[in-house]
């Protein structure tokens, strides 16, 4: 078997990337034709590295380029300027990492952001040294503005708002807390990494949709991710600045050594040129009315799956979805993981989302345009799937477990800790190799997640990653 059989041979083990029915980490316009072009382009750039605009002068033009259509999208002025980037994690970071830099007079620096924010903005805050300071949202899951300008004072350099955030999928508040940050002096970053280059065409369509673009005085940067709705090839989105002045501090230089003197706009040096080809490839190909197109299929297909959840007397919308991202939640009959879980069994990859801050566990969906063909099976794959759920009835984490995680301190759980409560929980530890097979179903290792407290979830995960990331040996040519 060569490499290639091997790679394809693997791959079959993987969530379908197209087909519409995966529903979380993969987006899917359904062109067949647009994933060619998109991949040609990827691999004709695979070798090309955007470190240096100077020697790959096709890169920046169409970086440029991608920017630009960004910028008609989100209501730029003509003093623009953006950044492509690997993804919405790094557009997160670079822009909590300027805020920071544009007040080196601060010791202890700060950022006000819901708590419905973005994870990505605490790993900002872990890795910059800025303070997250998280203010609650209201019972409708938006930002509270009133409640975020409190929380605004000398040390704050970035406010943050969602449009929407990833968990509810509702937008919030961005002109009233933009004006706030800027009455106080203060960035205002909106995080539209989901939402960004699909909710321009939703107005367009006349779906209700409130201002949060650079049409709101105040907001200083956007984030959009165009591996996301743009469709485009994994491993870009774009960083926007309303002037060169806000974008000027992310930029890093050195000429502290004795090579070449370092110059980088993101925090990478080198900078693969495939990704970069590849979106801009897709954005050319499918073009603004292509993206209307797409809009009026993944919202229609929105409005279809809230209808099909209404039916449903078990289950429920977490909130009114602003734009293509729809949480549910379940009452005491039918349990949210068992529903994910037979989902999953029957072809539709969902996400469940863990209880927090008083808040039921819910199942997450994040549609795509190209769902909307498969409607009549969802429909009939959701049904199964409560029925079954109801059939089986709740998960039950034994009492003798709940005790074991309440005994461990996360700061402490070691590997003898982790492999007790795999075998607490009747699940599979590591093998001879260290590694650890993954369960085929996921309901019980999220109820017991689900009583975990924040801080033991996060031990327990980054264990079981750890404890999936292990050498192994490759065969033999």
């Amino acid at each position: 078997m060569n490499a290639l059989e091997r790679l394809h041979l693997l791959q079959a083990g993987d969530l379908p990337v197209h087909g519409g029915r995966t529903l979380a980490y993969v987006y899917d316009g359904g062109d067949a034709e647009v994933d060619r072009v998109g991949r040609a382009a990827v691999a004709a750039y695979a070798g090309s590295n955007a470190l240096d605009p100077t020697a790959f002068p096709s890169l920046l033009t169409m970086e440029n380029e991608l920017i630009g259509f960004a910028a008609r999208l989100l209501d730029a002025p003509d003093t623009v300027v953006g950044t492509v980037t690997s993804g919405g994690t790094e557009s997160i970071l670079l822009a909590v990492q300027g805020a920071r830099d544009s007040r080196p007079d601060l010791d202890r620096p700060t950022m006000v952001m819901p708590s419905t924010a973005h994870a990505a903005f605490h790993k900002a805050a872990h890795y910059f040294g800025v303070r997250a300071v998280v203010v609650p949202v209201g019972p409708d899951f938006r930002a509270d503005p009133e409640a975020m300008a409190a929380a605004t004072d000398d040390s704050t350099v970035l406010v943050v708002a969602s449009a929407p955030s990833y968990a509810h999928g509702v937008i919030d508040p961005v002109r009233e807390i933009a004006a706030a940050a800027s009455a106080a002096g203060v960035r205002c970053h909106v995080d539209a990494c989901i939402g960004g280059w699909v909710l321009p065409y939703a107005a367009r369509l006349g779906r209700p949709v409130q201002e949060w673009t650079f049409a709101v005085e105040g907001v200083t940067s956007i984030s959009v991710d165009t591996h996301k709705y743009a469709y485009a090839p994994k491993g870009t989105s774009l960083l926007l600045h309303r002037d060169t002045a806000l974008r000027r501090p992310q930029f890093f230089a050195s000429a502290a050594w004795p090579g070449y003197t370092m110059l980088n706009q993101t925090t990478q040096s080198t900078r693969s040129g495939g990704p970069i080809a590849g979106t801009w490839a897709v954005v050319t190909t499918i073009g603004d009315e292509g993206y209307l197109r797409l809009a009026r299929e993944v919202f229609e297909a929105v409005d279809r799956i809230v209808a099909v959840l209404a039916a449903e007397p078990c289950l429920r919308l977490v909130a009114e979805p602003d734009s293509t991202l729809v949480a549910f939640a379940t009452d005491d009959s039918c349990d949210p993981f068992t529903v994910t879980d037979e989902l999953v069994s029957r072809g539709w990859y969902v996400q469940p989302q863990l209880a927090f801050e008083g808040q039921p566990a819910s199942v997450h969906l994040s549609v795509s345009a190209a769902t909307l063909a498969h409607l009549d099976d969802f429909t009939v794959a959701l049904r199964e799937s409560v029925v079954a759920a109801r059939e089986a009835g709740p998960v039950v984490v034994d009492d003798d477990v709940v005790a074991f995680i309440a005994s461990l301190d996360p700061a402490t759980l070691s590997d003898a800790d982790f492999d007790g409560l795999l075998a607490a929980c009747g699940l599979v530890g590591a093998s001879a190799d260290g590694s650890m097979e993954l369960p085929s179903r996921m309901a019980s290792v999220n109820a017991m997640l689900d009583l975990a407290s924040t801080a033991m979830r996060e031990a327990l995960l980054l264990a079981f990653l750890d404890r999936l990331s292990r050498p192994s040996a490759a065969p033999a040519p």
